[in-house]
């Protein structure tokens, strides 16, 4: 019996019809394009979001460091791809987050249009009471500069008070000379000339000038969107140093892509971690406060489990090692982190 070929649609190849997928090129041969599938090979494509994901997530949920290790040792087809895993859960994880970041800009705009009222006269006998949340989300480089940038945050301690705490904005210049700049139609630049800019300054001055120019104008709005969208892009480069303090600590267990492994799984489970709280404490219950840090302190405990299994050294001295790792990345590249975040949000926002 002669066996009928068919014509692969997509590299115009001859296969015999009873093959379900095209030799050459591994299309599958009949496939109707319907919505389901249209959907399924989109996410597919752009996120490997198949069987691979779920043999990947339980197993790095529930087992630290077992399919980083697996992964190095070779076993790549069963377990998905740590930096297509990273970029997945992360994706997932801004969508869930920016639902707060919405809610965050929204009360600092307000907080910051009512500073402006006061500082222009409109409502001078206004109090600007910031509760705990309001203030938490306002980078400190902001509450504690002095110059056109930033605030004077006024209070008896230097962390946010719930009582009686008040921002007041000391933008270093007179603003209702500006506002008369404004008012009577002056151009941009004589504006920017009002605020110290002239042919003598630097590019990083005009930069800053024009900034504060347009912070002014909209009365920082904008200003903390600004800054969480400048985290995803922070994390890319956050998450290679993590590696090299690894790599330091772990320096004769493989190259840095060995460390780098680890790395994209541990970030992927501290997403995961942190948008379940969104979630839960979003939509489904407030979680008490100590049950949040409990959950929050629990990575801690995951990273050390992590360290054991990976890299295989004791408990103890996973434990250590974990400690001062955490100690490193917390104090020094975290802060200096938030600092460039915060400084580029306002140059660029």
């Amino acid at each position: 019996m002669k066996k009928t070929k068919e014509t692969c649609k997509n590299c115009d190849k001859s296969f015999d019809d009873s093959y379900n997928f095209c030799p050459n090129c591994g299309q599958q041969a009949k496939e109707d394009l319907t919505v389901s599938v249209l959907f399924y090979n989109t996410i597919s494509n752009y996120f490997s979001f198949d069987a691979r994901f779920f043999k990947s997530f339980l197993p790095l949920v529930f087992k630290p460091g077992l399919i980083a290790k697996r992964f190095v040792e070779g076993k790549r087809l069963k377990y998905l791809h740590p930096a297509q895993f990273y970029l997945f859960i992360s994706v997932v994880f801004f969508f869930i987050f920016s639902f707060k970041v919405r809610q965050y800009n929204s009360n600092v705009d307000k907080v910051l249009n009512e500073g402006f009222e006061v500082l222009q006269g409109e409502n001078i006998d206004k109090s600007i009471n910031l509760d705990s949340l309001q203030a938490a989300i306002i980078p400190d480089s902001i509450l504690k500069s002095n110059n056109v940038q930033g605030f004077k945050k006024i209070s008896n301690n230097k962390a946010i008070k719930t009582e009686e705490s008040k921002v007041v904005l000391d933008l270093g210049y007179n603003p209702k000379k500006l506002d008369s700049l404004i008012a009577t139609g002056a151009s941009v630049q004589e504006q920017l000339e009002f605020l110290g800019m002239d042919n003598k300054s630097g590019f990083l001055k005009r930069l800053y000038v024009k900034q504060v120019l347009k912070f002014y104008k909209q009365r920082g709005g904008g200003i903390v969107q600004a800054f969480f969208d400048s985290i995803p892009i922070a994390l890319f480069f956050m998450l290679p140093l993590f590696a090299l303090i690894l790599k330091l600590f772990y320096w004769r267990q493989g190259d840095f892509a060995y460390h780098l492994v680890f790395s994209f799984y541990f970030f992927s489970f501290l997403f995961i971690v942190l948008g379940f709280l969104i979630v839960v404490n979003e939509w489904v219950l407030d979680l008490p406060d100590i049950i949040d840090w409990l959950i929050m302190l629990s990575t801690f405990l995951y990273l050390w489990l992590s360290l054991k299994h990976f890299y295989n050294r004791g408990y103890f001295v996973s434990l250590l090692k974990a400690g001062v790792v955490t100690l490193i990345y917390m104090s020094l590249i975290v802060p200096a982190a938030l600092i460039v975040i915060s400084i580029t949000s306002f140059l660029f926002y």
